[in-house]
Order: C-alpha cells, then structure tokens, then sequence
C-alpha cells in the first residue's frame, strides 16, 4: 500500500485514511476520485477488515469492473472478495438471495423497458384503464406509462402510497374531479401493473432497489444482517443516485454510519432518470458530523480548459454545491501550461462547413507531423457524427468510430434477424431479399432482381419462386449458373433449418446457421478489427435471445421472432459491445 499512497495528494491519502463515520469527498472531474474510493477499498483491507464486508456500489457495470479491477490490481491475490457492484446488481443479489421473504419466486425475471411495454400490452385488459385507453388506439400510452412507475419507484412511492396520496386529493381544495379521476387511474394500474409482474414471476429495473427497500423495512432481520455484514459502505458517482437508492445507502449504514459517498453536483447526467442533486446537498444535513473532503487538483486537463469550463459552469448558479455549501471547487491543473493549448470557439453558419474546418484541420495537423491517434472528435449523439464521419471519408482519413449505435441495425445482426424471420415465415419477401443478397449467399442484382420483380408481379412469394428456379422449373428469367447454384443453396437451407427451427431452441438453430453456411469462419479468418467486433456483436445478440427465451412460455423460435419484433417496435435497441 505505502507504493499506492506514494501517489496520492494530500486530500486524497486524507480521504483514502479517513477511519469510521460518514465522508464526503467532493471531486471534480479529472480528480482522481475513483482512485480514492479503490484504494480506499484497499486500506481498508490492509487494516484487516474482510473484504467481504466492504460494498461498492456505482452505476454501470463498466464502472463496477473497472474499479474492480483497480482493486484487485492493489490488494494480495485472494483478497479481492469485496461486493463491487451497480445498485440494481446489489438489490437483484439480495432479493435472490431472500425472495420467499417476499413471495417472490427465486427465479424471477428482470424485464427490460421494452419488454415492461410489452407485457402491458399483452394485459391490456387486465388493467384498470379507462382514460388511458383511448378507443382508437389503446396502446397509445402504455411506454409513458412505463416511465411514469419507473420513476414513482425512484421516488420511493409504492402503490400503496400512491393510492393514499390519491385519496387526500379529495380533501384537497383547488382539485378538479377530472384530476383526481385521472390520477386515481393511474395508481389502480400501478398497483395491478405491480400485482400481475409478481404473479407471472417477473420484476422489472425499478424493483431492484424498491423491493429490496421493502424488504430492509418489512424484516428487520434480514436488515440487520447486511448492517452487521457490511461494515463500511461506499458508492461512487453519488451525485446520479435517485431517492430510493439514497434511503438504501441509509438504511445500510444504520448505526455505524461507516459511510464513504464521492460526488460532484457539476457532473450529474441522470436527473432525466430520477437522479436527486439533493443527495449531495442534503449529504451534511443526514449526517452533520460528516467530515467533508474536496479534491481540487486535476490531473487530465490544462488550466486554460479548467478556467473556461468553471466559467460555463458557473451559469447553474445558486443552485450548486459550491454556492449552497460554501465549497470551492475551482479546479487548479497540475500540468504545465506547455502541455495543451486551450479552449477556441470557432462559428460556422452551417454544420457541413463545421465538419469539413475539422477534417482539414486534422489533415494539416497530420501533414505537419501529428500522430493521427492524437485526435478525437467528440459529438452529442450517434446521429450528429454522420457528418463529421463523412468529412474524414472525403479527406482519406483513417477513423474509427466508437459510439456504440444500435445492435439490431448493425449489418451482422440484420443478417441474423432476416435469416430468423425467413425460417418462420417464407413469405417475408423483404428478409429473403436482405438474407440473399448478403454476403452469406452473395446472390448478385441481375439474378435476385429479376426474381424479386416476378414475385411482385404475379403476387407470389420471393420464397416459391427461388425454390421453383432451384427445382429447374422455368421462371421466366434469365439467371446465371452461379446465381442458380446460390439460389439452390439458400433455399435447401431454409428448408433445413425451418424444420430444426420446430424443434430446437433459436440459440442451436442460430449456431447451425453461422458455422453450415461458413459466416462465422470467415469472420474469425479475417482476424481485423472490424471482424472482431462483429463476432462479439454476434455473441451479444445470442445472449439476448437467450434472455427473450428464458420469459417466454414457447421457447422456439417462432416465438421468439414475434416477440423480439414487439421489443424492436417498442423501441429497444440494445448498444453493441464497445471497441477494445
């Protein structure tokens, strides 16, 4: 440890060598504050506490591995056990672990947001709806729905409370019938929404933290053994924890207040999902005697970048820390001023010109003997870099995009989703199409062209004429012994793994698919980087159709594919994997 303290400033080693009660350490970007809490992790450790009674908690599995990761890196081989974890991982461990308590079934499903729409639209009338459930379209509302409860269980209101709250509104003065009416409606739904998810085993994100908060306040017991189990409590990125997720932290802390939060009001970016800065600035006001550390030194950026940031910034005031608290949390670089410029702030009249200024600003820079590695071009969203991609494409520069699009428009996942679709329904014409003229068969434009036209002219399905070319029956066009042989092919395949689709699970007729028709190798014999993305693509999409299986009574593939398109119509899109 003394080599890991070496390296730490003043206010870090402070926080990482803070002892027993609560702390918050204020850290603004570039601070080093997830280093703080892992080794803080650490110390504790060194001290001889088990790590096993030591919870992390943060906000993404990304951030959980990584800071795992840094903590195995500084602790002895075989001590690492600590609980590292997102919030929704720790409440889906305990309620597992204590679901009969509940009357939950141990082996409950977690329903993504999607796939909440979706098991409300298939009890649409098991719900007490009325103005929610327009006659012309009564599916109309069931997504805002689904956000509206996600966010009540961030707040900490269960059906019940609602149901109360709805009740006083008609002792309330001012409030219109229509109002209470309405919302009325919707805590009757919240409640039977509730009720049927329990009574088909599922659960979906929100009750990861609200039905283990009801399980710490219903059986003080099983509170009592997390309390006495962990003895020192830590969650990083304070500042995007809901209010449910705050009354976990408290309730787990208990007596001991043992309690490390690190947080930066200035860097919240989930307020759009319940996130509370009250958290921080209340943080003093449920534990008084809480020390109170702030990390001011930046390590990432110039200062020139830190000053002009901190005047931006500055524009959310009074309604910041700093303000409120009488913090300073003006960041002081501790790199020299030679090491970066600073921050310019050019105007272009259209976003075309913007984005040709930085790809020949990039080419001059790399003429001028600048590592191309050394540029980045940072964009809102996925959809805003098209441009800019583009420009680099038209000035013959080497890129790499990493956003991380959607997973179902990718073309390897196109390719498996038309091939499903085919194998279930052989008069998707549109997904044969996709699925032949992929590189998979490669059939060519003057041969699936002609046949396509055919298809819509005589009002038969692409499907039965190919199998009718295939068979040697004259068509009425002309296709080339090569596109013939490719046709043949495709539909003895389909065929084949239509009939294994009536048997087997999507998962194994999936893998048939990719390994008989030599796709998967081929990727694998590329050994680029773009190919690897790809297999790991492919292995992300197997295990979400593992997951859709896993809810569905039907587990074939058939169902499968009507349910994954219910999911892609409701709006999921799963991200795919990140570049390594």
């Amino acid at each position: 440890m003394d080599k890991a303290q070496f390296s730490l400033n003043p206010e870090q080693l402070q926080a990482v060598e803070y002892t027993e009660g609560p702390l918050l350490v204020v850290a603004g970007a570039g601070t080093g504050k997830t280093a703080v809490v892992t080794r803080r992790i650490a110390r504790l450790i060194e001290r001889g506490v088990a790590p096993e009674r030591i919870l992390a908690l943060t906000f993404t599995e990304k951030a959980a591995s990584e800071m795992e990761e840094r903590v195995d890196r500084l602790v002895p081989y075989g001590y690492s056990n600590a609980w590292i974890s997102t919030f929704h991982s720790f409440g889906d461990r305990v309620l597992r672990d204590n679901a009969l308590k509940l009357g939950l079934v141990p082996d409950f499903k977690v329903l993504t947001e999607a796939e909440c729409v979706i098991f409300l639209k298939e009890h649409l009338f098991e719900l007490p709806l009325k103005y929610f459930r327009p006659a012309g379209d009564p599916t109309r509302y069931l997504s805002a729905l689904v956000k509206f409860i996600a966010r009540l269980k961030d707040e900490d209101v269960s059906p019940g409370d609602f149901l109360n709250f709805c009740e006083s509104l008609k002792n309330t003065e001012g409030v219109t019938p229509d109002y209470i009416q309405e919302q009325t409606e919707l805590a009757r739904t919240y409640a039977a929404y509730h009720e049927l998810k329990l009574r088909h085993g599922y659960l979906d994100f929100g009750d990861q933290c609200s039905l283990t908060l009801k399980l710490f306040r219903t059986k003080p017991a099983i509170l009592n053994r997390y309390q006495e189990k962990f003895l020192y409590i830590l969650a990083d990125e304070f500042q995007d924890t809901n209010y449910s997720q705050f009354e976990l932290l408290k309730l787990l802390a208990g007596e001991r207040k043992n309690i490390t939060v690190v947080a930066d009001d200035d860097q919240s970016i989930y307020k759009f999902r319940g996130a509370a800065i009250s958290n921080v600035l209340g943080f003093m006001d449920v534990y008084p005697e809480a020390k109170r550390i702030t990390l001011t030194r930046n390590y990432r950026s110039v200062q020139p970048i830190l000053d002009s940031a901190y005047r931006l910034i500055a524009h959310n005031n009074p309604d910041r820390l700093e303000v409120k608290n009488g913090i300073d949390k003006r960041l002081a670089s501790v790199r020299k001023a030679g090491d970066g410029g600073g921050v310019r702030h050019l105007h272009f009249d259209t976003l075309t010109k913007e984005a040709e200024f930085v790809a020949r600003t990039i080419k001059e820079r790399v003429e001028g003997g600048v590592p191309l590695r050394d540029f980045a071009v940072l964009v809102r969203a996925n959809n805003d870099a098209v441009p800019f991609l583009r420009a680099l494409c038209e000035k013959a520069i080497a890129h790499r995009f990493s956003g991380s699009s959607g997973l179902y428009s990718t073309d390897e996942i196109r390719l498996l989703i038309s091939f499903l679709k085919v194998i279930t329904d052989h008069t998707d014409n549109l997904s044969l199409f996709h699925l032949a003229s992929s590189p998979v068969y490669g059939l060519t434009a003057k041969d699936i062209v002609p046949l396509n036209n055919i298809s819509k002219r005589t009002h038969t399905s692409l499907h039965k004429i190919m199998r009718d070319a295939a068979a040697g029956k004259d068509v009425r066009a002309e296709l080339s012994q090569e596109g013939l042989e490719r046709i043949k092919r495709l539909t003895e395949d389909i065929d084949r793994l239509s009939e294994m689709a009536l048997k087997e699970a999507t998962g194994r007729v999936l893998y048939s698919f990719l390994t008989e028709t030599g796709y998967i190798s081929r990727l694998s014999e590329a050994g680029s980087e773009e190919s690897v993305d790809r297999i790991r693509n492919i292995a992300r999409f197997f295990e979400i159709t593992t997951h859709i299986e896993n809810t569905l009574s039907i587990r074939k593939v058939y169902a499968l594919v009507e349910h994954l398109t219910l999911l892609m119509e409701a709006g999921d899109d799963p991200a795919t994997v990140e570049t390594d």
